[in-house]
């Protein structure tokens, strides 16, 4: 990339209140109209003067131009960079400059769907919004060859960027707390806007906000990643359950021997653990089976 002092920069252009120069344009006319129709009084010593004003009264109305709001002009002369007008309304100008009109108004780039490999090695679908304006004319017009195709080009570059330097998902092989593409989309969104502001700089583009709109897992191994997730979440709700019936057989045991209602021997006590956490930890209804006789025959 350029360093700043190479780059070229937008600077103001030296233009005119277009209503002042519509007066003198026609004042201009009609006085060179005047004269004309004068020089068979007058004699031709007028038709100078009078060719003079009409040539003025034409450049004064055509160096006008209208410019609306959040609208700029690069104005070039004879192929040399003359400033950049962004005052709105109707201006004038050197007719021989040549004028382009500029958009300021925010824009909205919707990336295509990119397939990619996130920091895992896996592919996934990705997808961005991105908000963007043009900050500085001059770049976006001298410094790019046209700043809209690179816009596109570089955006798709920082999405497939991204999507490499964050996991999908979290996972073991992660340390704790670190970022993903899924669960971390505030930091992510923050990771792209900083990406694009670095590649969109040369070209005088602002990146105003950037969001993740499509993010998902590859077809080729969707299916595969669907049970991994499905497999975390009932080991996750299994630890749940074990941690509560430990909890519930610890105070049954506890209420059991603090009232002294029955009195158990360590064996007991274990054949009393093991049948409640059968009956808490199961998934499906248990049965219950009467036991005539006693614990020991």
């Amino acid at each position: 990339m350029k360093s700043e002092r190479e780059l070229r920069i937008e600077t103001p252009a030296g233009t005119h209140n277009g209503y002042l120069a519509v007066a003198l344009g026609l004042l201009a006319l009609v006085g060179g109209i005047a004269l004309m129709f004068g020089v068979v009084n007058l004699g031709p010593k007028v038709l100078i003067p009078a060719l003079a004003l009409l040539l003025i009264g034409v450049l004064a109305l055509a160096g006008l131009y209208m410019q609306q709001p959040n609208e700029a002009r690069i104005l070039t002369l004879f192929g040399r960079y003359s400033g950049s007008d962004r005052r709105e309304g109707l201006r004038w100008a050197n007719p021989l400059m040549i004028k382009r009109k500029i958009s300021l108004r925010s824009r909205n780039l919707n990336a295509p769907t990119l397939k990619v490999n996130d920091k895992r090695g896996n592919p996934v679908e990705i997808s961005a919004a991105v908000v963007w304006r043009v900050q500085d004319t001059a770049r976006a017009v001298f410094e790019v060859d046209d700043f809209e195709v690179y816009v596109r080009i570089q955006a798709e570059a920082a999405i497939r960027h991204l999507a490499a330097q964050f996991a999908y998902d979290e996972g073991d092989d992660l340390s704790s707390g670190e970022t993903t593409l899924r669960a971390g989309q505030d930091e992510v969104a923050a990771a792209l806007v900083k990406q694009l502001q670095e590649r969109f700089g040369d070209a005088g583009v602002e990146v105003q906000d950037a969001k993740i709109t499509h993010l998902a897992y590859a077809p080729e191994i969707a299916q595969v990643m669907l049970r991994r997730q499905q497999a975390e979440a009932i080991i996750s709700a299994r630890k749940k359950i074990v941690l509560g019936a430990v909890s519930m057989v610890e105070e049954a045991l506890k209420g059991l021997s603090e009232r002294s209602i029955v009195e158990l021997d360590d064996e007991r006590k274990a054949a009393m653990v093991s049948n409640l956490l059968v009956v808490l930890c199961s998934d499906k209804e248990t049965q219950p089976i009467v036991n005539t006789g006693t614990l020991y025959n």
